[in-house]
């Protein structure tokens, strides 16, 4: 497909084994958005979370403030902000300075709260936590369209809020909604005609969910005079490439099951079931991982392409630190280098054309330019010759 172009980036929570030191950790979440920039990474999505020890970013606004004085060309997202944690007049008003300072690269995502120790700690109940993020995105879209909104609920009460700034982004700031296997994501996303994250992983089972989310998303915003924008559409998976899968394999036993431990004792669901001896055989054999080569990258996103039967804006790694520093840092490289240009326009296909018609023809061209030589000589002897003959 050379008119496809499939954006890329990563979903950083962050996930930080517990015996790391955090500073160092932090630090080196923003050395790899700074890689991805120069690697042409399009985006990256920054999470929120308070609890668990794992996921230790507490405010992706400030990262992304951070980022943005370190890179040039990546957009970076709160991916996501918990809307249920906070005063949509405040969020509404720090995201709009947000993407004054960065120029138009910030992007806002949004969701309910996925781990439920963050919303117990402030008395959110699980029940709750939908209800909420929706009261609070159709507060958002408003005012971050200039209008005044005075509307109280049970967890706030605005009177004439208004945005002092309009959205340095014309014509608004880009947002997306957290959609896992469940609807509610879709149906806001879609009433809003914002983008879609689809975090709910990559399984069979889950690519079905995601393309059912996704005419779930169309049908509601058709309903709503939205237009529904495949582009605006990401998906979340996992990868990690070496230049051989014997060596992908090795790599990730740095990580992978401190990562799946975390998993199974902390966070929202298990990538593992009970019982499995051989994870990355499991996770590759499932297609919610890749780890192999890049080829074998290629062969992963084109499953997941056609499984959203019609195609997605842009793929996002969910950054696991699976593998050491170095060996992350490599799988990103060759991902840049050998994936991408495959989903984005086939970057070389004008590259081989002229290969090809410069291999079709060098019979010819080299013929005649050997020719020319010959006759350049041909004449010089001749010239050389008279002149001699004086």
């Amino acid at each position: 497909m050379t008119d496809r172009y499939l954006r890329t980036g990563i979903f950083l929570a962050p996930f930080h084994a517990l015996d790391e030191n955090p500073t160092l950790a932090l630090e080196r979440d923003m050395e790899l958005v700074q890689h991805l920039d120069r690697l042409n990474y399009h985006e990256a999505w920054i999470g929120e979370h308070h609890s668990g020890g794992f996921e230790i970013i507490a405010s992706p606004e400030m990262f992304v403030a951070a980022a943005a004085e370190r890179t040039r060309h990546i957009r970076l997202g709160t991916g996501v902000v918990s809307l249920p944690y906070h005063n949509p007049f405040m969020l509404a008003s720090r995201m709009t300075q947000l993407d004054h300072m960065t120029r138009g690269r910030a992007m806002f995502g949004v969701g309910p709260g996925a781990l439920v120790h963050d919303a117990a700690k402030i008395g959110v109940k699980a029940s709750d936590q939908r209800g909420r993020m929706n009261e609070a995105l159709d507060v958002i879209v408003e005012l971050m369209a200039g209008k005044s909104v005075t509307r109280k609920t049970d967890w706030f009460d605005l009177n004439g809020a208004q945005l002092q700034l309009p959205s340095y982004s014309q014509p608004g700031m880009e947002m997306a909604v957290a959609c896992a296997r469940s609807p509610v994501g879709a149906v806001a996303a879609g009433r809003h005609g914002v983008g879609m994250l689809s975090i709910g992983g990559t399984s069979d089972e889950a690519l079905k969910a995601h393309a059912n989310n996704w005419a779930i998303y169309t049908e509601n915003a058709r309903q709503n005079g939205k237009t529904a924008d495949r582009s605006k559409w990401r998906i979340v998976t996992f990868a990690h490439v070496a230049e051989t899968r014997e060596k992908a394999r090795e790599d990730v036993k740095f990580g992978l099951d401190r990562y799946a431990k975390y998993f199974t004792d902390v966070a929202t669901f298990p990538i593992l079931p009970p019982g499995i001896t051989d994870a990355v055989e499991f996770l590759t054999r499932e297609g919610i991982a890749c780890i192999g080569t890049p080829d074998d990258c290629i062969r992963h996103f084109e499953r997941l392409w056609q499984g959203s039967n019609g195609g997605f804006g842009a793929v996002l790694l969910l950054a696991n630190n699976w593998a050491d520093w170095p060996a992350t840092l490599r799988s990103y490289e060759l991902m840049a280098r050998f994936v991408h240009p495959h989903f984005q326009r086939n970057a070389n296909a004008l590259r081989q054309l002229s290969y090809d018609i410069a291999t079709s023809n060098r019979g010819t061209y080299s013929a005649e330019s050997q020719a020319a030589v010959e006759g350049e000589i041909a004449k010089y002897a001749a010239a050389k010759s008279k002149r001699t003959a004086k």
